[in-house]
């Protein structure tokens, strides 16, 4: 059974994977660390898994799970850690790629798995499909609900702020 605590906001407390704390007077809410920790062991653990999968392969499996998670964390302060969950797919994948081709030469395995787009330099990815990565997903700020409507006089307010929530829901990774 979880106990209710009684907490400084200033210390923050960690709530649904979120982390919820003051930085000089301004509340941020963040994706906390053990989030973090277990998303990211979560992909070790795939990669692993897939060490005879084909590329193809290994991109179908690792999409889902990274398109739910950023999903998740795209309305909070999260660009930064996307940014850093980049880099650790990205070492995580170099691993798995050097394991595959131990005799190969760095520029071998770099020309055979990355390729090169107009926007980025590394992209892990085949003909068909690429690589999802963190840093890709558009963050949506979270718009609060004003307090004095009606949802039964105002339904004007409620069906357009509907519609917003449709439109970034079906334009999200």
């Amino acid at each position: 059974m979880i106990k209710p605590f009684i907490t400084n906001i200033n210390e923050g407390f960690d709530f649904l994977g979120w982390n919820f704390r003051k930085y000089n007077g301004k509340l941020l809410i963040k994706p906390s660390k053990k989030s973090i920790q277990r998303f990211t062991e979560t992909i070790s653990q795939t990669i692993k898994k897939g060490m005879a999968w084909s590329q193809e392969v290994l991109i179908a499996k690792l999409n889902p799970i990274i398109r739910g998670w950023t999903n998740y964390h795209n309305s909070v302060v999260s660009s930064e850690v996307f940014q850093i969950l980049d880099h650790r797919i990205w070492e995580l994948l170099w691993t798995w790629a050097k394991r595959r081709h131990p005799n190969k030469s760095k520029s071998w395995i770099v020309n055979k798995y990355w390729k090169r787009s107009i926007s980025r330099k590394w992209n892990f990815r085949t003909e068909g499909n690429g690589l999802l990565l963190p840093s890709q997903t558009r963050i949506y700020r979270h718009t609060p609900l004003r307090l004095q409507m009606n949802p039964f006089l105002d339904t004007d307010y409620y069906r357009e702020r509907q519609n917003k929530l449709n439109f970034r829901k079906s334009h999200s990774i």
